[in-house]
């Protein structure tokens, strides 16, 4: 559960990074509490996402990773993120990520920022 809640507040840290870095991702809200409230859930919604349609999505483009030594990673982790901006909208939830390459970007951002918000978080194993 601990490891849990260390996971979904690294993806909240690094979503909120990726909204303040790039402009084409926009979160939007009345006040501070509703826009850390409607990250809290995006989050939770992208680590759902990454733990059910990643590795399905992984398995199925094996050959394109293999071929690229793992680069194609990005690319996955960019189409994770719009699945994620997809699906905040049909809960209403006021997040979106504008395009391919700013998702692309994004995913970057927030990996980086996700493993160093994570070595930083104690691990809860």
């Amino acid at each position: 559960m601990v490891n849990f809640l260390v996971r979904t507040i690294a993806n909240a840290v690094a979503l909120a990074v990726a909204v303040w870095l790039l402009d084409d991702i926009t979160l939007t809200g009345d006040d501070t509490a509703g826009k850390t409230f409607t990250l809290v859930l995006v989050a939770l919604i992208f680590g759902v996402v990454n733990a059910v349609v990643k590795p399905i999505t992984k398995l199925l483009s094996l050959p394109l990773l293999i071929l690229t030594l793992g680069l194609f990673t990005l690319v996955i982790n960019a189409l994770m993120l719009l699945l994620t901006s997809w699906l905040a909208e049909q809960f209403d939830l006021a997040f979106r990520v504008e395009g391919f390459w700013t998702a692309v970007l994004g995913a970057l951002v927030i990996s980086i920022v996700s493993w160093a918000v994570s070595v930083v978080l104690p691990d809860g194993d």
